[in-house]
Protein backbone atom coordinates (compact mmCIF):
# COMPACT_ATOMS: atom_id res chain seq x y z
CA UNK A 1 0.00 0.00 0.00
CA UNK A 2 1.36 3.22 -0.62
CA UNK A 3 0.45 6.54 0.86
CA UNK A 4 1.59 10.19 1.05
CA UNK A 5 4.32 10.35 4.04
CA UNK A 6 2.35 13.15 5.48
CA UNK A 7 -0.30 11.01 5.31
CA UNK A 8 1.50 8.82 7.36
CA UNK A 9 2.67 10.84 9.64
CA UNK A 10 -0.52 12.20 10.08
CA UNK A 11 -2.04 8.67 11.56
CA UNK A 12 -0.03 9.60 14.50
CA UNK A 13 -2.01 12.42 15.18
CA UNK A 14 -4.90 9.90 14.70
CA UNK A 15 -3.49 7.45 16.97
CA UNK A 16 -2.75 9.82 19.67
CA UNK A 17 -6.81 10.62 19.61
CA UNK A 18 -7.29 7.12 19.84
CA UNK A 19 -5.36 6.55 22.93
CA UNK A 20 -6.79 9.15 24.60
CA UNK A 21 -10.64 7.73 23.90
CA UNK A 22 -9.20 4.49 25.06
CA UNK A 23 -8.35 6.45 28.19
CA UNK A 24 -10.99 8.28 28.62
CA UNK A 25 -13.32 4.89 28.39
CA UNK A 26 -10.89 3.31 30.79
CA UNK A 27 -11.25 6.44 33.27
CA UNK A 28 -14.89 5.98 32.82
CA UNK A 29 -15.21 2.08 34.22
CA UNK A 30 -12.99 2.49 36.58
CA UNK A 31 -13.79 5.72 38.48
CA UNK A 32 -13.04 5.07 42.01
CA UNK A 33 -17.12 6.20 42.74
CA UNK A 34 -17.79 2.91 41.04
CA UNK A 35 -16.53 0.86 43.59
CA UNK A 36 -17.28 2.90 46.68
CA UNK A 37 -21.14 2.47 45.07
CA UNK A 38 -20.99 -1.26 44.92
CA UNK A 39 -19.77 -1.28 48.50
CA UNK A 40 -22.84 1.06 50.33
CA UNK A 41 -25.01 -0.99 48.22
CA UNK A 42 -23.98 -3.93 50.08
CA UNK A 43 -23.60 -2.09 52.98
CA UNK A 44 -27.34 -0.48 52.39
CA UNK A 45 -28.82 -4.05 51.78
CA UNK A 46 -27.13 -5.51 55.44
CA UNK A 47 -28.70 -2.50 57.15
CA UNK A 48 -32.04 -2.69 55.87
CA UNK A 49 -32.03 -5.81 56.60
CA UNK A 50 -31.30 -5.50 60.00
CA UNK A 51 -33.82 -2.52 60.39
CA UNK A 52 -36.29 -5.33 59.18
CA UNK A 53 -35.67 -7.60 61.94
CA UNK A 54 -35.46 -4.58 64.20
CA UNK A 55 -38.84 -3.55 63.11
CA UNK A 56 -40.36 -6.87 63.73
CA UNK A 57 -38.74 -7.01 66.96
CA UNK A 58 -40.47 -3.92 67.89
CA UNK A 59 -43.52 -4.71 66.55
CA UNK A 60 -43.92 -8.13 68.12
CA UNK A 61 -43.22 -6.51 71.23
CA UNK A 62 -45.88 -4.04 70.78
CA UNK A 63 -48.43 -6.50 69.83
CA UNK A 64 -47.44 -7.88 73.30
CA UNK A 65 -47.62 -5.53 75.21
CA UNK A 66 -51.35 -4.71 73.53
CA UNK A 67 -52.05 -8.29 74.66
CA UNK A 68 -51.37 -7.91 77.87
CA UNK A 69 -53.22 -4.54 78.49
CA UNK A 70 -56.46 -6.25 77.30
CA UNK A 71 -55.98 -8.97 79.75
CA UNK A 72 -55.49 -6.27 82.36
CA UNK A 73 -58.39 -4.50 81.44
CA UNK A 74 -60.30 -7.80 81.22
CA UNK A 75 -59.29 -8.69 84.92
CA UNK A 76 -59.81 -4.75 85.59
CA UNK A 77 -63.27 -4.68 84.66
CA UNK A 78 -63.95 -8.31 86.23
CA UNK A 79 -62.41 -6.48 89.23
CA UNK A 80 -64.71 -3.75 89.60
CA UNK A 81 -67.52 -5.50 88.86
CA UNK A 82 -66.96 -8.24 91.66
CA UNK A 83 -65.98 -5.26 94.19
CA UNK A 84 -69.47 -3.60 93.46
CA UNK A 85 -71.54 -6.77 94.20
CA UNK A 86 -69.52 -6.98 97.04
CA UNK A 87 -69.64 -3.42 98.59
CA UNK A 88 -73.90 -3.69 97.99
CA UNK A 89 -73.30 -6.70 100.48
CA UNK A 90 -76.42 -8.39 99.25
CA UNK A 91 -76.34 -12.07 98.63
CA UNK A 92 -75.80 -14.92 100.78
CA UNK A 93 -72.52 -14.97 103.16
CA UNK A 94 -70.62 -17.85 101.05
CA UNK A 95 -71.31 -15.84 97.87
CA UNK A 96 -69.67 -12.48 99.49
CA UNK A 97 -66.31 -14.55 101.00
CA UNK A 98 -66.24 -15.98 97.12
CA UNK A 99 -66.18 -12.60 95.74
CA UNK A 100 -63.56 -11.66 98.00
CA UNK A 101 -61.39 -14.42 97.12
CA UNK A 102 -61.83 -14.05 93.33
CA UNK A 103 -60.98 -9.99 93.76
CA UNK A 104 -57.55 -11.40 95.80
CA UNK A 105 -56.92 -13.77 92.92
CA UNK A 106 -57.84 -11.29 90.16
CA UNK A 107 -55.82 -8.51 91.95
CA UNK A 108 -52.83 -10.87 92.22
CA UNK A 109 -53.42 -11.44 88.15
CA UNK A 110 -53.72 -7.92 87.61
CA UNK A 111 -50.28 -7.41 89.17
CA UNK A 112 -48.66 -9.90 87.47
CA UNK A 113 -49.96 -8.77 84.10
CA UNK A 114 -48.72 -5.34 84.67
CA UNK A 115 -45.37 -6.21 86.29
CA UNK A 116 -45.07 -8.26 82.61
CA UNK A 117 -46.53 -5.45 80.66
CA UNK A 118 -43.55 -3.36 82.35
CA UNK A 119 -41.22 -5.82 81.02
CA UNK A 120 -42.35 -5.86 77.97
CA UNK A 121 -42.02 -2.03 77.92
CA UNK A 122 -38.64 -1.88 78.74
CA UNK A 123 -37.94 -4.74 76.30
CA UNK A 124 -39.42 -2.41 73.68
CA UNK A 125 -37.43 0.73 74.65
CA UNK A 126 -34.20 -0.94 74.06
CA UNK A 127 -35.71 -2.28 70.78
CA UNK A 128 -36.85 1.33 69.46
CA UNK A 129 -33.13 2.23 70.78
CA UNK A 130 -31.95 -0.37 68.32
CA UNK A 131 -34.19 0.26 65.74
CA UNK A 132 -33.67 3.93 65.91
CA UNK A 133 -29.98 3.43 65.80
CA UNK A 134 -30.05 1.37 62.35
CA UNK A 135 -32.28 3.83 61.08
CA UNK A 136 -29.89 6.95 61.83
CA UNK A 137 -26.80 5.00 60.31
CA UNK A 138 -29.36 4.09 57.22
CA UNK A 139 -29.98 7.67 56.98
CA UNK A 140 -26.22 8.59 56.71
CA UNK A 141 -25.18 5.83 54.75
CA UNK A 142 -27.66 7.28 52.25
CA UNK A 143 -26.57 10.77 52.22
CA UNK A 144 -22.85 8.91 51.50
CA UNK A 145 -24.49 6.80 48.55
CA UNK A 146 -25.77 10.52 47.32
CA UNK A 147 -22.85 12.02 47.70
CA UNK A 148 -20.63 9.15 45.57
CA UNK A 149 -23.78 9.21 43.08
CA UNK A 150 -23.17 12.88 42.26
CA UNK A 151 -19.21 12.98 42.55
CA UNK A 152 -19.78 10.12 39.99
CA UNK A 153 -22.49 11.65 37.98
CA UNK A 154 -19.99 14.98 37.42
CA UNK A 155 -16.97 12.79 36.52
CA UNK A 156 -19.07 10.33 34.02
CA UNK A 157 -20.18 13.87 32.39
CA UNK A 158 -16.48 15.34 32.53
CA UNK A 159 -15.56 12.30 30.29
CA UNK A 160 -18.46 12.14 28.14
CA UNK A 161 -17.75 15.91 26.88
CA UNK A 162 -13.93 15.21 26.73
CA UNK A 163 -14.84 12.13 24.47
CA UNK A 164 -17.16 14.28 22.58
CA UNK A 165 -14.80 17.00 21.89
CA UNK A 166 -11.76 14.09 20.82
CA UNK A 167 -14.57 12.83 18.38
CA UNK A 168 -15.61 16.23 17.61
CA UNK A 169 -11.83 16.27 16.51
CA UNK A 170 -11.41 12.99 15.00
CA UNK A 171 -13.72 12.40 12.05
CA UNK A 172 -12.71 15.31 10.05
CA UNK A 173 -8.86 14.36 10.41
CA UNK A 174 -9.84 10.64 9.23
CA UNK A 175 -11.91 11.59 6.56
CA UNK A 176 -8.98 13.95 5.38
CA UNK A 177 -7.13 10.80 5.20
CA UNK A 178 -7.12 8.32 2.48
CA UNK A 179 -9.91 5.70 3.22
CA UNK A 180 -7.49 2.63 2.47
CA UNK A 181 -5.14 3.44 4.94
CA UNK A 182 -7.96 4.32 7.48
CA UNK A 183 -9.11 1.17 6.73
CA UNK A 184 -6.01 -0.48 7.40
CA UNK A 185 -5.00 1.53 10.45
CA UNK A 186 -8.17 0.68 12.01
CA UNK A 187 -8.26 -3.16 11.19
CA UNK A 188 -4.68 -3.32 13.16
CA UNK A 189 -5.94 -1.55 16.30
CA UNK A 190 -8.70 -3.63 16.69
CA UNK A 191 -6.42 -6.58 17.08
CA UNK A 192 -2.62 -5.22 18.69
CA UNK A 193 -4.78 -3.71 21.30
CA UNK A 194 -5.62 -0.14 20.08
CA UNK A 195 -2.11 0.78 18.88
CA UNK A 196 -2.33 0.64 14.55
CA UNK A 197 0.02 3.05 13.79
CA UNK A 198 3.77 3.45 15.57
CA UNK A 199 6.54 6.48 15.04
CA UNK A 200 9.64 4.35 14.06
CA UNK A 201 12.26 6.22 16.72
CA UNK A 202 16.02 5.57 16.59
CA UNK A 203 15.29 2.36 14.56
CA UNK A 204 13.40 1.24 17.29
CA UNK A 205 9.19 0.66 16.65
CA UNK A 206 7.11 3.04 19.53
CA UNK A 207 4.40 -0.03 19.46
CA UNK A 208 6.10 -2.98 20.25
CA UNK A 209 9.66 -1.20 21.76
CA UNK A 210 11.58 -3.06 20.09
CA UNK A 211 15.01 -2.11 18.03
CA UNK A 212 14.64 -3.41 14.44
CA UNK A 213 16.92 -5.95 13.19
CA UNK A 214 19.37 -5.14 10.81
CA UNK A 215 17.80 -6.65 7.63
CA UNK A 216 14.11 -5.15 9.15
CA UNK A 217 16.01 -1.84 9.35
CA UNK A 218 17.47 -1.75 5.71
CA UNK A 219 14.23 -3.02 4.56
CA UNK A 220 12.45 0.21 6.18
CA UNK A 221 15.09 2.64 4.92
CA UNK A 222 15.42 1.26 1.11
CA UNK A 223 11.44 1.37 1.10
CA UNK A 224 10.03 4.45 -0.84
CA UNK A 225 8.56 7.44 1.27
CA UNK A 226 5.18 6.87 0.12
CA UNK A 227 5.61 3.27 0.93
CA UNK A 228 3.24 2.02 4.10
CA UNK A 229 5.86 0.13 5.95
CA UNK A 230 4.91 -2.20 8.78
CA UNK A 231 6.63 -3.64 11.74
CA UNK A 232 7.78 -7.09 11.41
CA UNK A 233 7.38 -8.04 14.98
CA UNK A 234 3.88 -6.25 16.22
CA UNK A 235 2.77 -5.99 12.23
CA UNK A 236 1.76 -2.33 12.88
CA UNK A 237 2.27 0.77 10.66
CA UNK A 238 5.40 1.93 11.06
CA UNK A 239 5.24 5.96 10.97
CA UNK A 240 8.78 7.31 9.58
CA UNK A 241 9.85 10.41 10.94
CA UNK A 242 12.99 13.04 10.90
CA UNK A 243 13.54 11.17 14.62
CA UNK A 244 13.79 7.35 12.93
CA UNK A 245 16.97 7.21 12.63
CA UNK A 246 17.12 5.69 9.44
Amino acid sequence: MKADPEAQRRLLDLQAIDIALTQLAHRSKSLPEHAELDRLARELSTMEDERVRAQVAVDDLDRDISRLERDAEQVRARKDKDQARLDAGTGPARELEALQHEIATLNRRQSELEDAELELMEQRETAQATLDEIVGRLTETREVRAAAEQRRGEALAAIAKDEEFRRSGRKPLAADLPADLVALYDKIRESSGGIGAAMLRHGRCEGCRLELAGGDKARVKAAAPDEVVRCEECRRILVRTAESGL
